[in-house]
């Protein structure tokens, strides 16, 4: 198992062995910093936000620059509107993150709802009930939160940082034991 994983993210089994202890003290940190998250849920919604943040204000510097090098006006303009709209929705994450966590909020649940409503028509229609389930459980997942809406802004992104950190760093942690055998 070990061996096709390794492969598939570039590097020789021989290569990987000799790093088993980075992959499990990754792993360890990881773990940590979601246990702490599930410590205060409300801290890691605001993390979660800073960190989209960042990358939209990141984001919208660079389309500002690419539209000084694009060669019409029209593309200039809309490149340079995009940018600038990003670096605004990045400010207001920062000025604002519990407005900006809402929103978030908001979009996760339209968007495990549209998710899970395609996989119930992909399920459908290649007569797959696991995938017909994998889909009504996103669906509803994505109705739980835009039921609690925006109440839940407070808590769900912070809990869904918290899970993603404590199953990714569990993961870290078996792939490097997997490794050192």
């Amino acid at each position: 198992m070990a061996t096709d994983v390794s492969k598939s993210i570039g590097g020789s089994d021989g290569e990987l062995r000799t790093k088993w202890g980075w992959f499990v003290a990754l792993g360890v940190l990881m773990l940590i910093a979601g246990v702490i998250a599930f410590g205060n849920i409300l801290f890691a919604t605001v993390v979660s936000v800073f960190y989209v943040g960042v990358l939209m204000i990141v984001a919208g510097v660079f389309e500002i620059i690419h539209a000084f090098g694009v060669k019409t006006w029209g593309g200039f303009f809309w490149w340079l509107l995009s940018g600038i709209l990003y670096t605004i929705a990045g400010y207001v994450a920062f000025t604002n993150p519990l407005l900006a966590a809402a929103v978030m909020t908001l979009l996760l649940a339209a968007t495990l709802i549209a998710s899970g409503i395609i996989r119930i028509w992909l399920g459908a229609r290649s007569r797959s009930g696991w995938i017909i389930a994998a889909g009504v459980v996103t669906a509803l997942a994505g109705i739980v939160i835009a039921i609690g809406w925006p109440v839940n802004s407070l808590f769900i992104l912070g809990l869904f940082l918290a899970f993603d950190l404590v199953f990714q760093g569990i993961g870290f942690i078996f792939y490097g034991f997997a490794l050192k055998r």
